[in-house]
């Protein structure tokens, strides 16, 4: 598979998005979703950690697929706002650096290019 940009992602999504009338969700909508979606990681996790094991009847997804769906709802809740996903995310990479830089044990030099 190819490596996307977030900026291609996100005009892939609305891409599928725009070809339907209906359109985007709303946002509580979406925020609902992505709950859902959660849980289904969470379940996916659990499962594939042997914290539990699933029911018999029960369909299992992989944490792989349960990713993808979760960013693919995402995706569209930034589109839906006009938010790009590149600018949050390098937003969030330098709060964090400046933030938890000190809070965790750096590893050797050796260790860490």
């Amino acid at each position: 598979m190819n490596e996307l940009t977030f900026k291609e992602a996100q005009a892939q999504v609305d891409a599928w998005i725009s070809k339907f009338e209906e359109g985007y969700f709303p946002p509580l909508v979406q925020i609902a979703r992505l709950v859902e979606e959660l849980g289904e990681l969470s379940r996916s996790v659990s499962h594939a950690t042997g914290v539990k094991k699933p029911k018999a009847n029960e369909t299992l997804h992989s944490v792989e697929e349960e990713i993808g769906d979760m960013l693919f709802v995402l995706t569209c809740l930034a589109n839906s706002l006009h938010i790009s996903l590149a600018d949050v995310f390098a937003q969030t990479m330098h709060k964090v650096d400046i933030r938890d830089t000190s809070r965790w044990t750096l590893k050797n030099r050796e260790d860490n290019p």
